[in-house]
C-alpha cells in the first residue's frame, strides 16, 4: 500500500493565488524568509509559473496564478481571501526584515495574553499574514480567566 500522504508531502497544504506568482515568490523570500523550493516549480510557456512552493520552516505553501482552480488574489476580490498564521523565530527581527522589504504592516509586534508575541502584515497583493512567536508559557486556566473577562 502506498504512503498516504506521500513521503515529503504534508497532510494539509495551502495554495495562494497571485496575479504575478514570480514577483510573489521573490517577495515571500525577501520579506518573510520563505525561499522557493525551486525543484517543485512547474513552468508554462515563456517560463510562467503554473505552480511552485515556498518553504515555511518545515512546511510549505503552494503559489500559483490567480484564477487557476478558482483561487483569487485579493487584488481581484478587493478583500483578503484568507489569512495565514506562521510561527517564526526572533519575531522582532522578522518584523524588521518584512517591513524593510515592503510588507504592509497592519499590526506591529505586541505581546498577547496567551503567551505569543505577534504582528500582522499584508503582502503586495493583499494576502493577510499573522506571524507569531511563543515567548512565554501560560496555563489554560490563566488563558480562560483572561478570556472570561472579555465577556464581563
Amino acid at each position: 500500500m502506498p504512503d498516504n500522504p506521500p513521503i515529503g508531502v504534508q497532510r494539509v497544504t495551502v495554495r495562494l493565488g497571485y496575479r504575478d506568482p514570480a514577483q510573489a515568490v521573490q517577495f515571500l523570500a525577501d520579506a518573510f524568509g520563505f525561499p522557493e523550493r525551486r525543484d517543485k516549480r512547474l513552468e508554462g510557456k515563456a517560463g510562467s509559473i503554473i505552480v511552485t512552493e515556498v518553504a515555511v520552516g518545515d512546511a510549505y505553501i503552494m503559489i500559483g496564478p490567480a484564477g487557476a482552480h478558482g483561487i483569487s488574489s485579493p487584488l481581484d476580490t478587493g478583500a483578503p481571501t484568507e489569512s495565514i498564521m506562521v510561527y517564526v523565530d526572533n519575531i522582532d527581527q522578522h518584523f524588521e526584515v518584512a517591513r524593510s522589504n515592503g510588507a504592509n504592516i497592519i499590526v506591529e509586534p505586541a505581546d498577547q495574553y496567551w503567551g505569543d508575541r505577534r504582528y500582522e502584515a499584508k503582502d503586495p497583493e493583499g494576502h493577510t499574514w499573522f506571524f507569531h512567536e511563543r515567548t512565554r508559557e501560560v496555563s489554560e486556566e490563566e488563558i480562560r480567566k483572561t478570556e472570561a473577562s472579555f465577556r464581563e
